[in-house]
C-alpha cells in the first residue's frame, strides 16, 4: 500500500528512553519523565532543540495524580522545548494513543520530530496511603459520569471487578480453563526474570499462580499488573529524517483506533472488548498479515486481555487463544510468537502501554540481550480492555 494513502507510513521511531521503574522510586515524577526524554532523545541522536512537538496521553490526568502526574506542557517547559505542536488528552484510543497523535501531527507537517512519553507513579501513591486512584474514592463524580453511572452504584469500584466479568465470560463461552490463563502470568515472569529493570523477577510455578488471592474471581493476584513508579519516551520522526540519525528507523506501518461500540466497559462485546475494531483498522492499512509479525506485546493490565488481544488481531483463530498459549511454548521467547517478551505489566511493571512500544523497540534493534528474539522484522503492540482499545504495527527499515 502506498505511503500517500496511510500517512503514519512516512514517521519512524527513532529513539527511545526509560527511567528506573521503581516500586517505589525515590526519584519525583518530573526526574522520571527528565531522565526517559533526555535518554529517548539522545539515543535517536538529537537534542531537545530537535524536537519541535510533545505529546503524552492522558496528559496532565485529574492535576497530578499518579496515574499521570505529568503532561506535555510541563515537560515542555522542563526541558525548554520550542514546540511547534503539542498534545495530551484522555479521550483517545487507549495507551498507545500518544503514539499515534504524535505520528499525525508529523504526517501532516505540523512537526519533524515529536517526542512522546508517559508517566506514572502509582507505586509511591500506594505506599503513601493515598486512594485518588479508587473507584471507590470517585464515586460521587463517577456516579453521575456516561461512563461510570453503571458501574459504582451497583460496587463495581474496580476495573478488575469488570475484567473479571470478561474471563467468566470466555470461559463460559469458549471453555477457556484457569490453567491456561496461568499461561500468561507465568511467560511473562520468565521473561521479566531476564530483565533487569522488571519489578517482579522471582520464579513462579504453576503452584504458585494457583496459590495466590483470588481477588475478582476468575483473576487471580498474579492475573493483575503490578503498580510501578516510571516513564518511557520515545521520539518520533520524519522518515527522511529517521533515516540519517543514530538508529534504522522503525517504520510505523498502520495503527488502529477504531470503535464500532457503546463506550462502556459493561456493554462493550464482553469476550472481545473494542480489540477487533482497533484490529481491523490496522490490517486494513497494511498488506502485512497476522502470520508475518515476529514479536507480540500486548496489554497485559490483566492476564486475560492479553488472549482477547491475541484473538482480537488474529493472531490466533477467535475463542482459542486458551488452546494457543496452553503448556506457553508458542508464547515463549524461542517460540512462534513470542509474547511480552520484557515481562510486560504482569511482571515487569505497570508502564501503561509506552512500554510495549519500548519493547517492540528493544527487540526490532536486537538490543534485549539474554531475552532477544531471533532476528525480528515486524511487531505489534496494543493496549486497551473494555471500550479502549489502539493497536500498532512497526516494522525495522
Amino acid at each position: 500500500m502506498t505511503a500517500s494513502r496511510f500517512l503514519e507510513k512516512n514517521v519512524a521511531i527513532t529513539g527511545i528512553g526509560q527511567s528506573e521503574v521503581g516500586r517505589p522510586s525515590t526519584r519525583s515524577a518530573m526526574q522520571l519523565t527528565v531522565d526517559a526524554a533526555l535518554e529517548a532523545i539522545a539515543d535517536a541522536g538529537l537534542s531537545p532543540k530537535d524536537i519541535d512537538g510533545v505529546c503524552s496521553w492522558p496528559g496532565d490526568n485529574s492535576n497530578g495524580s499518579s496515574f499521570s502526574p505529568v503532561g506535555p506542557l510541563s515537560v515542555l517547559s522542563m526541558l525548554g522545548l520550542n514546540c511547534n505542536w503539542f498534545s495530551g488528552g484522555y479521550e483517545a484510543a487507549g495507551p498507545l494513543a500518544g503514539v499515534m497523535q504524535g505520528a499525525m501531527a508529523i504526517a501532516s507537517g505540523l512537526a519533524n520530530n515529536v517526542l512522546v512519553f508517559r508517566t506514572i507513579t502509582e507505586s509511591s501513591n500506594r505506599t503513601s496511603g493515598s486512594k485518588d486512584q479508587s473507584l471507590a474514592a470517585k464515586s460521587g463524580p463517577r456516579d453521575g459520569n456516561f461512563m461510570w453511572q453503571w458501574c459504582t452504584p451497583f460496587n463495581v469500584l474496580s476495573v478488575v471487578n469488570i475484567t473479571a466479568m470478561y474471563a467468566a465470560a470466555h470461559m463460559a463461552k469458549y471453555g477457556t480453563t484457569p490453567e491456561q490463563l496461568a499461561q500468561i502470568a507465568l511467560t511473562t515472569r520468565r521473561n521479566a526474570q531476564l530483565n533487569p529493570k522488571a519489578v517482579m523477577r522471582k520464579p513462579m510455578t504453576m503452584d504458585d499462580y494457583f496459590a495466590s488471592k483470588m481477588i475478582s474471581t476468575p483473576l487471580r493476584m498474579f492475573d493483575c499488573d503490578v503498580h510501578c513508579d516510571a516513564s518511557t519516551a520515545i521520539v518520533l520522526s520524519r522518515r527522511d529524517i529517521a533515516k540519517d540519525l543514530r538508529n534504522p528507523p522503525i517504520r510505523i506501518e498502520a495503527i488502529g483506533a477504531a470503535m464500532n461500540q457503546p463506550y462502556l466497559w459493561d456493554q462493550v462485546d464482553l469476550t472481545a472488548n473494542a480489540m477487533p475494531d482497533a484490529a481491523a483498522a490496522m490490517w486494513a492499512r497494511t498488506d502485512l498479515k497476522p502470520a508475518d509479525v515476529d514479536t507480540a506485546q500486548l496489554y497485559d493490565g490483566f492476564s486475560i486481555l492479553t488472549m482477547m488481544w491475541l484473538e482480537g488481531l488474529g493472531l490466533c483463530p477467535k475463542g482459542q487463544s486458551g488452546a494457543f498459549v496452553e503448556g506457553g511454548r508458542r508464547i515463549a521467547l524461542d517460540g512462534e510468537l513470542p509474547l511480552n517478551t520484557n515481562g510486560g505489566q504482569l511482571s515487569g511493571g505497570r508502564t501503561h502501554g509506552m512500554g510495549y512500544v519500548h519493547e517492540a523497540c528493544t527487540q526490532l534493534w536486537k538490543r534485549g540481550r539474554e531475552r532477544q528474539i531471533r532476528d525480528p522484522q515486524v511487531a505489534v503492540c496494543a493496549a486497551g480492555g473494555g471500550p479502549l482499545a489502539g493497536s500498532l504495527l512497526l516494522v525495522r527499515d
